[in-house]
């Protein structure tokens, strides 16, 4: 399949808008309550179910994770009744038999594309997190659940924080409305700490516990997809939003400093995407020792440039100058208002559901620099498509 048919593919589930199934939720009205179930209780799942709590519109009523613990305390804490409390590899299987409007999936990427196919194909409308999958074949797998949840009337919203944002949007539509010209060139870059090392001393503590695998999943390559996919995914995301594209090929290389773990992460990524009209970006990654941190996207064009800065200042240099001013709280803010959106969306009946498309690219984006980076070669859209390569986690030993 060519990069072209495939995109186009992905993007079909972005191309109607339907009405909503009445009976997938209380009422029509704005204010109408939603029952949410919760796939996945680690900290961020039990952090998020919590904002759809104060947002007033919902009900958890239903959570599954594979901990037995996670699953009681997150229960506990939403008072959700015992019996719909799940755990094991299956938990989000019987979650689904509940009677539900939606769910929410945090769970370790890995696992992203059977629990959202499941969930769309059970009605539910659909809230999940990034990355959507940490291979080709997960992609494919969610591209098709989009366009299934369109064509079925349900609402299926990936949470990029960064799209949710007013001051992004705003300038990205400044430039794509021609503002600062033909673009040249452009840079990403996510800068970090050591996010993943207390996941990573766990498995080096734990080597022959296949649960340890679940708790330390940020730190195991196949069930993240690495940190270029699972972390750097916010920053080449917004490359491809601005450009509106995805790259033809790519050139990387990176590596891991950190003392070694078995199927460890890398902690840094250096890439070159080659996207359409000769547009040049590079991208480089840092998840290891301390310094300078950001997570960047800047462009430049031939009548100005466009700089973005998850924790600083979005802006736009041009004839047209627009100054967005530092975010308050993107990581908080975003989620805040994609819940509010989804929402909306299933009240009303929104069922456009276009940041599948758009999350399907840019989780590709991800692949390819992944792919030439431990190649390090150049490998092109068309043949990272082709070579379809799956990841397989070893589940033995985990409860069902």
């Amino acid at each position: 399949m060519t990069r072209r048919r495939f995109l186009a593919g992905a993007g079909a589930a972005a191309l109607s808008v339907a009405v909503i199934k009445p009976e997938l939720v209380f009422g029509a009205e704005a204010n109408s309550k939603i029952d949410l179930g919760l796939i996945g209780c680690g900290g961020r799942g039990t952090w998020i179910a919590d904002l759809f709590r104060k947002n007033g519109g919902y009900n958890v009523v239903a959570v599954a994770d594979y901990f037995p613990e996670r699953a009681d305390s997150t229960g506990q804490k939403f008072q959700v009744d015992s019996a719909r409390r799940f755990s094991g590899l299956s938990a989000y299987r019987r979650l689904l038999e509940q009677k539900l409007d939606a769910v929410a999936i945090i769970s370790p990427p890995y696992f992203h594309p059977e629990q959202a196919a499941a969930a769309i194909d059970a009605g539910r409308h659909l809230y999940l997190a990034k990355p959507i999958a940490v291979d080709v074949p997960g992609c494919h797998t969610v591209a098709e659940s989009g366009k299934k949840a369109t064509d079925s009337k349900q609402v299926f919203l990936v949470d990029f924080q960064t799209r949710a944002n007013d001051k992004y949007q705003t300038a990205i539509k400044l430039v794509h409305d021609g503002g600062i010209g033909r673009i040249i060139s452009g840079e990403a870059t996510y800068q970090t700490g050591n996010t993943w090392d207390a996941m990573d001393q766990y498995l080096r503590e734990h080597p022959n516990d296949p649960e340890a695998r679940i708790r330390g999943w940020g730190a195991d390559r196949t069930l993240s997809g690495d940190v270029i996919t699972e972390q750097n995914i916010h920053a080449i995301d917004v490359a491809d939003w601005i450009l509106d594209a995805a790259p033809t090929r790519a050139y990387g290389t990176g590596g891991r400093i950190k003392p070694p773990v078995e199927n460890g992460c890398w902690d840094h990524f250096d890439v070159i995407f080659y996207y359409p009209n000769d547009v040049v970006v590079s991208f480089s990654s840092k998840q290891v020792g301390k310094g300078w941190d950001d997570i960047q996207c800047r462009m430049y064009g031939m009548n100005g440039t466009i700089d973005t800065h998850y924790f600083g200042v979005v802006f736009v240099h041009c004839d047209d100058a627009y100054n967005g001013g530092k975010l308050a709280n993107l990581y908080t803010d975003g989620v805040v208002n994609n819940i509010a959106t989804f929402h909306k969306a299933i009240t009303e009946g929104d069922c456009s559901n276009s940041t599948v498309a758009a999350s399907v690219r840019s989780n590709l984006t991800t692949i390819l620099g992944r792919m030439a980076a431990y190649q390090q070669r150049e490998v092109t859209w068309d043949e990272m498509i082709k070579a379809n390569e799956k990841y397989e986690a070893n589940l033995k030993g985990l409860k069902a």
